[in-house]
């Protein structure tokens, strides 16, 4: 097995928002892997005295220990413990109802002799890629889908949209929200690779269209987290007329691969 993951932010100046960790119980069946996307707040109150990277490093890891312990519960099961105890840990000091309260993206993998299983929140990405080579993406494409003028500004979105029927969801302080994942289950023989992205590494095929879902995990492959990671921010940094670019120049940017 071959496991490899890389991360970079988006700006030297700012936290890394993004965390992602795998998984590899002691007994050598198996394994998991988490990635989660922390999503950036407008610039005021959140109701939250943590930065988001306090967040997704406390929901991470709740995702790590569950998934790797406890085979017994779904991934929506355990996204949902994972979820309550991070709000738990700060329920006392912060406005956890606040609509701006820390949130992530979430991916979700684990795979055992049998089945590979996986969970998929909001817009990062998830690859499994089959023995002939074929590559399917997972996604939960509810952001994509809202009409434009939802998404004119980030005050209109949290008014309308953000963890609301008919809007997309993110893992926040609701334990129920998990119950909106995409989820699912392969057989372990029909996946011979996998990988996860958050949006800031899958711009190279979502924004920049500089490849299909199948070349991009090969350059995961071949090259390995770090080098799809380096093409984008060349495209970033070649865009100077903003023909692909939308909002921030440079975003967090995380990419995990496994070779199963």
């Amino acid at each position: 097995m071959r496991i490899e993951l890389a991360t970079a932010p988006g700006t030297p100046d700012r936290p890394n928002e993004d965390w992602t960790a795998s998984v590899l119980p002691a007994s050598g069946r198996g394994g998991g892997l988490v990635l989660l996307d922390g999503v950036t707040p407008p610039q005021g109150d959140a109701g939250c005295v943590h930065p988001v990277p306090w967040f997704t490093a406390r929901l991470g890891g709740a995702l790590v220990e569950l998934s790797g312990s406890r085979r017994d519960l779904t991934l929506r099961e355990i996204l949902a413990e994972s979820i309550r105890r991070t709000a738990d840990a700060h329920r006392s000091t912060c406005d956890l109802s606040h609509v701006r309260t820390p949130q992530a993206t979430v991916v979700v993998v684990r795979w055992d002799e049998a089945e590979v299983e996986h969970l998929v929140l909001s817009d990062s990405v998830l690859l499994l890629e089959a023995p002939a080579g074929g590559v399917r993406a997972v996604l939960d494409d509810r952001l994509d889908r809202l009409p434009r003028e939802l998404l004119v500004s980030d005050a209109v979105a949290d008014a309308r949209a953000r963890n609301k029927e008919g809007g997309f969801f993110t893992a926040a302080a609701d334990p129920a929200v998990a119950e909106r994942a995409v989820t699912g289950r392969t057989p372990r023989a029909e996946v011979r690779a996998l990988a996860a992205l958050t949006d800031g590494a899958s711009r190279w095929t979502e924004m920049f269209g500089a490849g299909d879902w199948a070349a991009c995990l090969g350059i995961l492959e071949k090259e390995g987290p770090q080098a799809l990671i380096d093409r984008v921010r060349a495209l970033e940094d070649a865009d100077t007329e903003r023909k692909h670019l939308r909002g921030k120049t440079h975003d967090d940017a995380t990419a995990a691969y496994v070779r199963l």
